[in-house]
């Protein structure tokens, strides 16, 4: 019985010690998961209300999302005088910048050159591939993506895009 109680703390020590040593132990063993930054629903509300608030500075009626790493939305607002596509091309724009990992924008202008190999991808359901679709990273990793549509042009889309990412950037640096 007593060697059974010298043998428990010394498992218990090397459990602990194989937790913290972390991955490093194990490094050529392939592991059966994988870990994966996501924006908080709390800063997507953050940087949704900072792009809707930017358009409305414009006098814009828009519709933002924003989504996680894949593209599933996390919140989408809608200006109650924004047009009801606004709310599918939002959630649309937002999914591809997450998926390309790119901005809608460049997605766009690679795919449409004449000699593109990926053009079979505009006619994918749900790829909308005008500018207001922006990655939002963090530490190198895209965490989300933040989709506007209902300024006039995808430019303007990206400007109001673009101050909902900078109202979280600094939340987002680590």
């Amino acid at each position: 019985m007593k060697k059974h109680m010298k043998i428990i703390p010394s498992l218990i020590a090397f459990g602990v010690m194989s937790v913290l040593s972390g991955p490093d132990l194990m490094a050529d063993e392939p592991t059966a998961t994988w870990s994966q930054r996501i924006i908080t629903p709390e800063f997507a509300l953050k940087a949704a209300e900072a792009a809707k608030t930017e358009c409305t500075k414009h006098g814009w009626s828009i519709t933002v999302a924003v989504t996680d790493p894949s593209g599933l939305p996390i919140v989408v607002l809608r200006d109650r005088l924004a047009g009801w596509h606004t709310y599918d091309v939002a959630v649309g724009k937002a999914r591809t910048a997450a998926s390309w990992r790119s901005a809608t924008s460049a997605v766009a202008e690679n795919v449409t050159k004449p000699d593109s190999a990926e053009k079979a991808i505009m006619s994918q359901p749900g790829v909308v591939m005008i500018g207001g679709g922006l990655p939002i990273s963090a530490g190198g990793s895209v965490v989300g993506a933040i989709g506007v549509s209902g300024a006039p042009g995808g430019a303007n889309d990206d400007i109001c895009g673009a101050a909902g990412i900078t109202a979280i950037q600094s939340d987002l640096d680590f």
